[in-house]
C-alpha cells in the first residue's frame, strides 16, 4: 500500500527584514527557478542573508538569495547564489519602480512560500530603513509583549 504523502507546508520568512526596515507595501511575485531549487525550497534550505531586489532593463531581479544545492542532485544541480528573475505584471513593476524613485526606499524579499498548486512565490516589500532609535523601540515593544504573555499565563 502506498504512503499517504501530505504536502509539506513551506513558509520561510525573512525575520531580519522586519527588524531593519519599515515595510510600506507588499507584493507577491513568482520566481524563475530550476528543478533542484524547488526541491531545496521544499526542504526549507533557503537563506535571506544580504538579499535584495533590483531593477535591470525594466525587470525585477532578486540578488543574494541563497538556496542550498539539493543533496540528492547530480551534476545538473543548481548554483547556490545567482540573480533570479521575479515575475510580476507590468502595472505592478511600474508602480514599484515609481515608488523606488523616492529617496531611501528599497525592495527586499520578505518570505518564500509554496502555493496549494505547488508554485514557489516570493513576497517582496517596499521598505524604508529604520534608524537606531526605531530599532530600540522595536526591541522594547517585543520585550513588553513577551512579559505580558508570560504574566497572562500565570
Amino acid at each position: 500500500m502506498a504512503k499517504s504523502t501530505k504536502p509539506k507546508i513551506v513558509n520561510i520568512s525573512n525575520k531580519q527584514a522586519y527588524f531593519h526596515y519599515a515595510i510600506e507595501s507588499t507584493y507577491v511575485a513568482g520566481v524563475v527557478l530550476l528543478g533542484t531549487e524547488v526541491k531545496s525550497i521544499r526542504d526549507g534550505k533557503i537563506s535571506f542573508n544580504d538579499s535584495f531586489c533590483l531593477f535591470d532593463k525594466g525587470e525585477l531581479w532578486v540578488r543574494g538569495l541563497y538556496i542550498t544545492p539539493y543533496k540528492m542532485g547530480t551534476t545538473n544541480n543548481h548554483i547556490a547564489v545567482y540573480d533570479r528573475k521575479l515575475l510580476l505584471h507590468k502595472k505592478e513593476l511600474k508602480k514599484i519602480e515609481a515608488q523606488l524613485r523616492e529617496k531611501g526606499l528599497t525592495v527586499i524579499p520578505l518570505r518564500v512560500f509554496i502555493t496549494d498548486g505547488g508554485l514557489v512565490k516570493i513576497e517582496i516589500g517596499i521598505a524604508k530603513g529604520k534608524k537606531l532609535y526605531d530599532k530600540r523601540e522595536t526591541i522594547k515593544q517585543r520585550d513588553n509583549d513577551k512579559d505580558l504573555k508570560r504574566y497572562l499565563k500565570m
